[in-house]
Parts: structure tokens; C-alpha cells; sequence
């Protein structure tokens, strides 16, 4: 049965939320969907509302932001309810696309951007994506046709998970929502493991549960007859133009954002901002004229707290700052419940702090404001001055780079042993993205199993093919944009704060901005001295020149320091000395690791972290610890 829904004169626009749904061919459909609503009730704890029928049941959950009132609550119909959606995420441009529709003869009864989907595939089909602006994740039925359509926003922002259980089709926000229903069998899929150990994160369309996968950014799967086909529906497309000057660009970068901005903050609730010392959550608390921003930091060391200059950046701007030091009582003692909500092991430091960070301003406002993409879309990690640091060194003969870079692996860790390397690697060998855990030697000399995972080289392959013709920064940036970005960034800042009921709006990853930033020259966004140079000069206008030109830190975790403290220390050993950790590994090879960081012979900290995340992960979705 669908929900009975009554027209409001008030614009409604963005309610984050979770949804499920899977082909109907069970007798207790409607109970089965209620347990799988009830797993994701904290992406939507306000309301709730299902459509159960011969073909699918559609679950959703709500977390309201504008127009509070049950208006809106979803499955949304079109006029004679032959066609149901769920969704996941914001339209900007739903008003001009609703006259558009209204001008087509379509009849609406919300005022919701939800609706605006509806009628918007009636009128034009899976052409309809080309046409919206905003962060999106949404699956439709289409009654008349019998099929489903689904599809993923521009970069991955919204998550899409799909499964394919025998007769039965289920998709869903969120994986762990699967597990209730009596078709699903729970298994892992072991190459996912090989190949995170590499990564951090899983970066196939695969994930760590066998048979499930993620529809990629930028594609809609249509369903019908049992059958499932996936397409890619838009493309990031660097393409620089060499005629404007450096401040012609630095004004167009202005507007934009300015533009982006507004369209993120429309709520008819208090909006909030994340704020570190970096430049980007920097430049988006002070455009964006935020209520109140959050900070969360560990200890007294300024190398891994930023709260002091939160707080007098905060003044700088008139804003209340909210901060909170994390113990690594808290950091650790809630590891399992990040787990449990990231859905896949991660083992990114920084996503336990985003955890925290979450808590903290969900306590006050449901909507906060992030940083997250200016360092793909403008050029921004340090990394990417790798190719001009490489240059002068890539003169030297390849040959003589390779015999080098080969003996060099057999040296002891050591400063400098590392540039040796990389240099006698082509960047298509070098570099997978932001983080390059366990080579694919290492990882196979540490695991146990045997699987058939795919090579480094093979996952980036694709897409290195794609922007070939570009210079070696761009083809970095489109790496990350498509790998690291989506498995790593916008995983986590859609699990960590939807874990607390709490919306989190990402303005510099928008259509209008990305199609800006394809056009800026490398010169204006990487140079000898800075990263998104372009972009840190716009962000002068708004933020007082120590934040503008701050190198970029990341979000700094005293992990390496904690693991050679007795207490971590022993807590990891028990992990990789347990059943768990000998049924896939070799276990004598994670202690020597663990002992080797320990006795400060080198800096193993994000190998043991990325082994222990795993075990930590494993524990939860397959040995039944509790979070």
C-alpha cells in the first residue's frame, strides 16, 4: 500500500533519507521491508513509507529539512500512481524543471523535488538526467513497462547498492538493510579483501560482499524481464582553455561557488559548516554565511589539532564554533560501530574523526556544510606536484631508472629509498590514488588465500584510457575524481553523518562547478609552490591570507603514535593473532609488521591500520561482535 499524501502550498525541497526496495516475489513482502527500513532507520528517523504490490516493494525513511510536515513523504506517484519512486537527495534546479513540466500538461500534488523526478521520466525518459543539478540517488517503477530505472548522481555523492539473490532484485542506500531479507546469502567476496588491501577502500563496482556492487557515479540501470543493464550517463571532461588571464579565472571561480553555495544551503533549519585549517572547509563556512561550525581535534599538539585555529577563524567570520577533543578512549572504543555503518571496511583515519565531528553538530543543527571535492575538481593534494618534483630525475635513461628503482626494493626503509622507486615507474605504475597501502607483492606475500583479484594497474587502467591526451596532474585529478574520491571521501561523508541523522551538503561538488574547473589551465592550479592555485586566490576574498595559502593537511589522526603505546598495541595483536586473522592471513607477518612500527625501525602505522580495519569490520558483519 502507498501513503496518502495531502498538497501544501510551501516549496519542499531536500529531505535526506535511506530507501530500500527489491521484486516482490515473497508472501510476507510488507514485514520483510520493515525489517529492512528498520536497518537504515537512522538515515531517516522522521518518518517512514512503503509501496507493496505484485511486482516490488519500495521502502523509505525520512529526515525532514524543509516543510516538516508529512508533505512529501515518499513513494511519491505521478497522476495515476503507474509510476512510484524513492529518493535519496536534492534537486537545485526542481523549480525550473517543475514550469517546464507544468508547461507539458503534468499535474502535480507536492511541492517536492521528489515529485519533479516523477514527471520528469514520464516526460523524458533516462534524458531526464542530463537536465538536473543537484546530488541524487533514486530508484523508479514503472508500472505500464514493468521495470525498474535507478540512477546515481554526477559523483557518487548519494550511495547505490544492488543485489542480484536468485529471482530476486534488491537495491538499497545502504548494504547492511539487504541482510534482513530471506533471499540474501551472506558471503565475502575474498577478492574485494586483496584488492582494499591495496586501496584502503574497495574501488571496483564489486564490494566485500559477494554478489553486491555499487552502481558507479554517473549511471542509471534499467531492470526489466529478469535482466540488468547499466550506462553511463555523463562524463568528466578536462578540456583547458589558455586564453583568459589567471584573474579572469579567479573571478569566474568567485561566482560559481557563490552560485553553488546558495543552491546548498536552502533549509528551513539552522545550517552548519565543518571547519579545519584547510582552505576548503575554510572558504565554504565564510560564503556560505553559516549559523554555526564544528571541529573536532586530538589532543594539545597543533600537528593534530586544528581547534585553536577553528575557533579564531570562526571569530574572523562571527560565528559560533563548537569543538571537541577526541580521546583515543572514544577513537577506539567506537571503531566497530564505524564499521558497522560505513558498510565496507575503510581503513581512512580520518573517517572516525568525520564520525565525531558528525555527533558534535548533529547535537545542534540537522544540515552542515563540507569541503569535500575541491581537491580533485581544482588540483589540491600535494601529490600532484609529483610530476614536476619526477621531472628533472625522469631525465636519467628509463633503463638506468629501472635497475635503480629495482635494487632500491631490496633496501632497507629509509628516507629517500621511495623517490627511488617511484622514479623508475611510469605514473600509470606509481600512482593509484591518494593512498598505495600494500604493493601487489606485499599484499600476496600476507595473505593466506588465493583469489582472483585484479591488478593495481588493471582497476586504473580504464581510466588513465580516458584522459590519455591530457598532462600528467589532470590524469591524477581524474583518477582520484572517479576512484579515490567516490570509494574513499564520499563514502565516508555519506555513512559518518547520515549514522547521526545528519545532512551533509558538499557545494564545490556541483555540475556548474566541475564544468568550470574542466576549463582551468594545470599552470592555475598546481605550481611549484602551491596547489589549486586558481581556487586558493578566489578563497582570498573571503578568508584572511593564513587560511588561503595553508598547505594542505588532510585530516590529521595520531594513529602511529597510538599503536606504540602497550595498550593499542596489545588490543591489534589479539586482532591479528585471532581465528579471524589466521583464517586470511599469515599472522606472523602482521605481529612483525605491528613489532617493526613499534620499535620505530619505520612508519607501518597505515598498513597495520588497514589490516586491523578489516579484522575489526569482519568481527562485526560475520562473527557477530557487538557495536
Amino acid at each position: 500500500m502507498g501513503v496518502s499524501l495531502k498538497c501544501h502550498k510551501k516549496w519542499v525541497i531536500c529531505f535526506m533519507c535511506g530507501f530500500v526496495g527489491f521484486t516482490n516475489n515473497i508472501n510476507d513482502a510488507s514485514a520483510t521491508l520493515e525489517k529492512m527500513m528498520d536497518r537504515i532507520k537512522h538515515r531517516g528517523p522522521d518518518s517512514d513509507g512503503k509501496f507493496v504490490c505484485d511486482s516490488v516493494a519500495m521502502g523509505f525513511r525520512r529526515l525532514s529539512i524543509i516543510d516538516l510536515s508529512e508533505n512529501g513523504s515518499q513513494p511519491i506517484f505521478n497522476e495515476d500512481r503507474s509510476v512510484a519512486i524513492t529518493f535519496n537527495g536534492e534537486i537545485y534546479n526542481y523549480r525550473e524543471l517543475k514550469e517546464q513540466l507544468l508547461q507539458q500538461g503534468h499535474t502535480f500534488y507536492t511541492n517536492t523535488d521528489t515529485e519533479v523526478l516523477v514527471h520528469g521520466y514520464e516526460q523524458w525518459g533516462t534524458k531526464m538526467l542530463d537536465k538536473l543539478r543537484g546530488m541524487f540517488s533514486f530508484v523508479i517503477y514503472d508500472k505500464n513497462k514493468d521495470q525498474l530505472f535507478g540512477a546515481r548522481d554526477f559523483f557518487g555523492i548519494k550511495p547505490m547498492y544492488y543485489a542480484k539473490m536468485g529471482d530476486v532484485f534488491m537495491w538499497g542506500s545502504e548494504i547492511k538493510s539487504f541482510l534482513d531479507h530471506p533471499a540474501f546469502v551472506k558471503e565475502l567476496n575474498e577478492s574485494a579483501l586483496e584488492t582494499y588491501l591495496t586501496f584502503q577502500y574497495s574501488p571496483t563496482k564489486e564490494t566485500f560482499f559477494k554478489n553486491v556492487y555499487k552502481l558507479p557515479a554517473a549511471h542509471y540501470f534499467i531492470y526489466k524481464d529478469g535482466k540488468l543493464s547499466i550506462k553511463r550517463y555523463w562524463e568528466v571532461k578536462f578540456d583547458p582553455d589558455d586564453k583568459p588571464q589567471l584573474d579572469e579565472w579567479v573571478d569566474r571561480i568567485t561566482e560559481t561557488f557563490k552560485n553553488s553555495v546558495e543552491a546548498h544551503k536552502i533549509a528551513d533549519v539552522e545550517v552548519g559548516s565543518f571547519l579545519s585549517s584547510g582552505v576548503d572547509s575554510s572558504y565554504v563556512a565564510a560564503v556560505a554565511d553559516v549559523d554555526k561550525t564544528f571541529t573536532v581535534g586530538f589532543g594539545e599538539d597543533e600537528k593534530y589539532n586544528e581547534i585553536g585555529y577553528a575557533k579564531e577563524f570562526s571569530k574572523y567570520i562571527n560565528k559560533e564554533n563548537t569543538s571537541k577533543v577526541i580521546t583515543p578512549e572514544e577513537y577506539w572504543g567506537n571503531f566497530a560501530k564505524i564499521q558497522y555503518h560505513m558498510d565496507e571496511p575503510l581503513a581512512d583515519p580520518a573517517a572516525v574523526a568525520l564520525f565525531f565531528v558528525c555527533r558534535l553538530a548533529s547535537e545542534k543543527v540537522k544540515v552542515v556544510l563540507s569541503g569535500e571535492g575541491a581537491d580533485e575538481i581544482f588540483g589540491g593534494y600535494n601529490i600532484y606536484h609529483n610530476p614536476a618534483d619526477m621531472a628533472a630525475y625522469n631525465k636519467i635513461p628509463k633503463p638506468i631508472r629501472r635497475a635503480v628503482g629495482a635494487a632500491a626494493q631490496h633496501l632497507p626503509h629509509k628516507h629517500g629509498i621511495n623517490f627511488l622507486i617511484r622514479g623508475s615507474q611510469d605514473l600509470q605504475e606509481r600512482f593509484i590514488g591518494n593512498a598505495f597501502i600494500f604493493t601487489e607483492k606485499e599484499r600476496k606475500e600476507l595473505l593466506k588465500i588465493a583469489t582472483d583479484a585484479p591488478s593495481p594497474a588493471k582497476i586504473t587502467k580504464p581510466f588513465y584510457d580516458r584522459c590519455a591526451e591530457n598532462d600528467e596532474v589532470t590524469q591524477m585529478q581524474y583518477l582520484d575524481l572517479h576512484l579515490w574520491m567516490t570509494g574513499d571521501i564520499l563514502l565516508k561523508a555519506d555513512k559518518m553523518s547520515m549514522a547521526h541523522s545528519l545532512e551533509l551538503r558538499v557545494p564545490f561538488l556541483d555540475k556548474e562547478v566541475m564544468a568550470l574547473a574542466e576549463q582551468i589551465p594545470t599552470k592555475h592550479r598546481v605550481t611549484p609552490e602551491n596547489t589549486k592555485y586558481a581556487m586558493r586566490i578566489a578563497a582570498l576574498k573571503a578568508c584572511p591570507p593564513q587560511t588561503a595559502n595553508k598547505k594542505k593537511l588532510g585530516f590529521p589522526v595520531p594513529i602511529r603514535v597510538w599503536l606504540k603505546e602497550d595498550k593499542y598495541y596489545e588490543l591489534v595483536k589479539k586482532k591479528f593473532t585471532s581465528p579471524a586473522a589466521r583464517k586470511f592471513f599469515k599472522t606472523k607477518k602482521l605481529v612483525e609488521l605491528l613489532d617493526e612500527h613499534r620499535a620505530g625501525h619505520y612508519d607501518y602505522s597505515r598498513k597495520i591500520w588497514t589490516v586491523f580495519t578489516f579484522l575489526v569490520w569482519y568481527g562485526v558483519y560475520f562473527e557477530g561482535e557487538k557495536i
